[in-house]
């Protein structure tokens, strides 16, 4: 149903095709059920189609994720004085490469990525604060793989898979 929404917001479909689209999609009993409904639909998720995801840290910080949001094909995350965090660890990704600009700034930025996730992170500027990448390159099929550019700056930009505190709470709230 969040495909079809999107695909009639981005004018892939009008309103009366929607509106018969979601009834069938209410009746469906099975995921091929489902999936008819959608095969037709033009793809839209490449990186021109969206605007890029600019986090800014300023004086407070800024943060996206841990959480389900739509990833766009570039991010920027500026650290400020507050620092920035993007978590991707509950995201649902269509895209087979995410580009991601840091610059660590100030705060820094930390970036987590899921496991099965991996990062090219050749174009990073170590900076003053120094880059660290925590990550394994063990990339499942399917899966994005996150290009890192940018300057760590004063405070540095950290790239890591999650803690154990952060797979504990995954564990303790699965994703629905």
């Amino acid at each position: 149903m969040e495909q079809l929404r999107d695909a009639a917001a981005e004018g892939r479909i009008d309103l009366d095709e929607l509106d018969t689209r979601l009834e069938q999609a209410l009746k469906s009993k099975t995921h091929a059920e489902l999936a008819v409904l959608t095969a037709d639909l033009p793809r839209l998720h490449s990186s021109e189609s969206r605007p890029p995801l600019v986090l800014k840290g300023g004086m407070h910080g800024a943060s996206r994720g841990p959480g389900r949001w739509e990833v766009p094909g570039h991010v920027v995350a500026r650290g400020g004085m507050g620092g920035v965090k993007v978590d991707f660890t509950r995201v649902q990704c269509r895209l087979t490469e995410v580009a991601v600009e840091a610059y660590g700034e100030m705060a820094g930025v930390t970036i987590v990525i899921p496991d099965a996730w991996a990062a090219d992170t050749s174009g990073m500027d170590p900076g003053v604060g120094g880059f660290t990448d925590k990550t394994t390159p063990d990339r499942l099929p399917g899966t994005p793989l996150i290009r890192l550019t940018g300057s760590a700056g004063m405070a540095g930009v950290v790239i890591r898979h999650p803690s154990r505190w952060e797979r504990r709470k995954l564990r303790s709230n699965p994703a629905h």
